[in-house]
């Protein structure tokens, strides 16, 4: 899926909405543990009450990776099921020198050796280009680099002052030699708020994965008034905030209104800024 394309779902769906599947078998409903997979079944009911809300789904790979082969086999029949006009993310945060970095993109962007080919990963800047360029080499996927996170410790290294501004400053502009607006995305946190202004200055084509709305304290009005450009330009992730909305059998009932909260909030902000 190309920028137009994502833009297009944007304005057909009004909603720049993507949802974490990131579920904890702990913290799921326990009607769903007669299931013989019961972290797919429970991805598989949110995906159907959301699919016409979100533009996005992003499984976090730590919560299947923690499973073992298991986890593997939810990840893989999450990645199916996922209506293929949808945008997916592989949030993995990978990066390691070149021919680690390959086996990497090859696991979850080549289909036919892992059975698997997510639309981007999220990838960690921190060992420069040869570590980024093998996820790049796919001419039909996209990178989304972390750049200015929302965690507690952004600040123990991203903010520290070089000669040419913020550590995370350099990240967005020595990046955005290695690729364009069309192949190269950023994760910037929600709470990050009016420094967006800088962020979308230094990325203005580019689009941002923004996590931390809504249970980590970030504002999503805050986020769309710094970050929003002429084609959107932002993926707003909720994960804890819509999964788990509901504890019993209704909980895809529950995760549907969550979301369409949000997308109602979206669609709002889209309209005021004349973009559908």
């Amino acid at each position: 899926m190309n920028k137009k394309q994502l833009f297009e779902q944007i304005k057909l769906k009004k909603s720049f909405l993507c949802v974490g599947l990131d579920p904890v078998l702990e913290n799921i409903p326990q009607h769903l543990m007669s299931h013989e997979d019961p972290i797919f079944e429970f991805n598989r009911q949110i995906i159907e009450a959301t699919k016409d809300l979100c533009v996005a789904y992003k499984p976090n790979t730590a919560f299947y990776e923690s499973r073992g082969i298991k986890g593997w086999e939810s990840l893989l029949k999450t990645w199916a099921h996922i209506p293929k006009d949808i945008f997916t993310i592989a949030d993995a945060k990978r990066g390691d020198i070149g021919n680690t970095s390959a086996m990497y993109a090859d696991a979850f962007f080549n289909e036919e050796k892992s059975g698997m080919s997510f639309d981007s990963i999220t990838v960690a800047p921190y060992m420069g280009k040869d570590s980024v360029s093998p996820f790049l080499s796919y001419p039909d996927k996209w990178v989304i680099l972390l750049a200015a996170t929302s965690n507690e410790g952004h600040n123990d290294f991203q903010l520290l002052e070089t000669p040419d501004g913020k550590l995370y400053e350099q990240v967005i502009k020595v990046s955005s030699t290695w690729a364009d607006s069309d192949r190269l995305m950023y994760v910037v946190g929600a709470t990050r708020g009016a420094e967006f202004a800088n962020i979308r200055r230094l990325a203005p084509d580019s689009f941002f994965l923004v996590p931390g709305v809504g249970a980590q304290g970030g504002s999503l009005a805050d986020v769309c008034e710094f970050g929003l450009n002429d084609h959107c330009g932002l993926l707003i992730n909720s994960s804890r905030g819509i999964i788990y909305a509901g504890k019993g059998e209704d909980f895809a009932e529950k995760a549907r209104a969550e979301a369409l909260k949000l997308q109602k909030e979206m669609q709002e902000i889209l309209e005021k800024a004349e973009l559908v």
